[in-house]
């Protein structure tokens, strides 16, 4: 079916990351020009975009989202190299992979995850839906994450960031963006939507993965009982970003999950069956 994204202009953030960089490939694959940001890993972005530059035409650019003025940068570099920017993948994140009790969480991790997830997402999309009020045209996809859903222990700063996002922001938004660009006879309107992955085979957790007591331990509350692929979350964000396939799709979080329905809260060998 045809995405009619053939030259449109999508900004992915964090698109030197696992899922990012799927993400970048896939509207590649639709004709589609990027523009690659990143924070800190310029070689895997850079071979990214060597990697497309046979299907499209990629400007990569490095910037830290957490700074109003690298924001600005990033989307007027964007503006004078392509002259618009149709879609905004707001995937960009950070994430402390030690589990942290709450009651131990120190108040610097706490801000510096709130920051990560929350203010780079509050940034971009203030950026972009500034540029779609003088375009009137244009969509957003947040990559937010089961866990804004669900919980997770250990990781309270995550889960309050990406349920911020996959809630608050996107059902709100819905309704601001929709009057920056209205819709008309022949254009859907502007449209928000958010992508929450479940447990994702990408390069920070591949090891992990590969021990086969956590497979069975992280796909045990899934209908379909296997680990999603950044394939997965690409394609479903290639749909959303579409106006000709998405056009009526908007303020929704779309969950990626196998049917996920939560976590164990205690390990089987943890429950004394005398007293359960």
């Amino acid at each position: 079916m045809d995405s009619r994204l053939k030259g449109n202009v999508i900004l992915v953030t964090g698109a030197s990351g696992g899922i990012g960089s799927a993400i970048a490939r896939r509207f590649a694959e639709e004709g589609a020009r990027l523009v690659l940001h990143y924070r800190s890993q310029p070689e895997r972005v850079e071979a990214l975009a060597r990697e497309l530059e046979t299907l499209t035409e990629c400007l990569v650019v490095k910037a830290d989202l957490t700074r109003e003025a690298a924001v600005r940068g990033l989307f007027a570099k964007a503006v004078r190299r392509f002259g618009r920017v149709d879609t905004l993948v707001a995937n960009a994140g950070s994430w402390e992979t030690r589990d942290v009790p709450f009651h131990e969480m120190s108040l610097a991790q706490w801000r510096a995850t709130q920051d990560g997830v929350l203010t780079t997402a509050f940034l971009c999309l203030r950026e972009f839906f500034q540029l779609v009020a003088k375009q009137r045209r244009g969509n957003a996809v947040i990559i937010a994450s089961t866990a804004g859903i669900f919980g997770e222990a250990g990781h309270a700063d995550y889960a309050a960031a990406k349920s911020a996002l996959a809630y608050g922001l996107t059902r709100t938004l819905k309704n601001e963006l929709a009057r920056l660009a209205p819709h008309t006879r022949d254009y859907c309107g502007g449209r928000i939507n958010c992508v929450c992955p479940g447990w994702t085979i990408v390069p920070r957790n591949a090891a992990k993965l590969q021990n086969h007591e956590s497979v069975r331990r992280v796909t045990a509350t899934m209908a379909l009982p296997q680990i999603a692929r950044a394939d997965d979350m690409a394609h479903a964000t290639v749909l959303l970003a579409s106006d000709h396939l998405a056009r009526h799709i908007t303020g929704q979080t779309i969950t990626i999950a196998g049917g996920m329905e939560g976590r164990w809260l205690w390990r089987p060998e943890e429950v004394d069956p005398e007293i359960a």
